[in-house]
């Protein structure tokens, strides 16, 4: 992009503050103010959406801020016609900034008659006028390929190993990662990689959807500190009954690092009731009163790596350096000097 033009931030009304804390963060880094751009978002009587941009924005490299959270379709929907408008409007790029991807569990045909809501997603966001894609950690990494458009996908990786090595400073060698399902190995075994950490399983047995009928440990985890790791949160059944089987196989304690804290339905309650010290999510979502207030939930902020990211696209260097810890580091200073 030309150096004569700034990028700028546009923002829906599913998490506001993570928009404005992105801008501000930008700001630093600009040494100017960034700030959000003008517009309105509401609904008619009906919930229909109406979305007005009271800026110019013809020939600017824009980029939407929306998670596709609970509620996913109005979220969405508010994405889809916030692209369109600024599509009408004449925006040279418009890149989606979707923290949280919703409807990725559905990027697969599981059964017969079932739809891949995934790439549907994919097509609408295209459709709408989306040029390039810019998440955090996407459920199924393959979904990249459901886009004919470019795709970014940051890891929170990361900034959770800089959080890992900072609160568990001087007991890393009693530090274990956890998988809680085979399926999440690969997401364990990376922050276990960055961390120097040994890595363990959690076996899960379904007999019907929905349902753990059983859990294995496989591996040592006595005398450890357990860390379980995975990109999603949403009822939090199955992570309690994971830090359960975790402890009466002779861990000392359970904490669990989670990317995304969906935490729908009894999330909260389970969490605050559980064996599990700590639960740290992302602020991929925006945090309910309940969450804010259990005492063993802790939100790890997300807006200077996506500011860094936007800035990187904006200027096009690499993205794929934050994908490193050292790269992070001094993004997250302020937070994690003393890691």
């Amino acid at each position: 992009m030309s150096a004569m033009t700034e990028p700028k931030l546009i923002a829906g009304n599913a998490n506001r503050p993570l928009a404005e804390a992105i801008a501000r963060r930008m700001s630093m880094h600009r040494g100017m103010s960034v700030g959000l751009v003008d517009a309105r978002v509401e609904r008619f009587n009906d919930q229909e959406i109406f979305v007005e941009v009271y800026e110019n924005v013809r020939g600017e490299d824009m980029y939407v801020i929306q998670p596709t959270s609970n509620p996913a379709n109005d979220n969405l929907m508010e994405l889809l016609i916030m692209a369109d408008a600024l599509k009408r409007s004449s925006a040279d790029r418009i890149t989606a900034v979707i923290p949280y991807f919703g409807y990725a569990r559905q990027d697969r045909r599981t059964k017969a008659r079932t739809p891949i809501s995934a790439k549907l997603i994919a097509n609408l966001l295209t459709e709408a006028g989306v040029n390039r894609i810019l998440t955090l950690d996407l459920h199924a990494t393959q979904i990249q390929g459901f886009f004919d458009i470019p795709v970014d996908n940051l890891y929170a990786s990361p900034v959770f190993a800089l959080d890992i090595m900072h609160h568990f400073k001087g007991n890393m060698d009693d530090v274990m990662v956890i998988s809680p399902d085979v399926g999440g190995v690969a997401r364990a075994r990376e922050i276990a990689k960055r961390i120097g950490a040994p890595l363990a399983i959690v076996d899960k047995r379904r007999e019907k959807a929905g349902e753990v009928a059983g859990m294995t440990v496989i591996g040592d985890v006595t005398g450890k500190k357990c860390i379980i790791v995975d990109d999603i949160c949403d009822t939090a059944g199955t992570l309690c009954k994971a830090a359960e089987v975790l402890m009466e196989a002779g861990a000392t304690e359970v904490h669990s690092y989670i990317t995304h804290g969906v935490l729908s339905g009894p999330a909260v309650e389970r969490v605050s009731k559980s064996v599990m010290k700590s639960l740290v999510i992302t602020d991929s979502i925006q945090a309910t009163d309940a969450v804010k207030n259990c005492p063993n939930i802790r939100i790890v902020p997300t807006a200077p790596m996506f500011a860094q990211a936007i800035l990187n696209t904006w200027s096009g260097t690499s993205v794929s350096s934050l994908f490193e810890t050292e790269t992070i580091k001094p993004i997250y200073e302020g937070m994690y000097s003393q890691s």
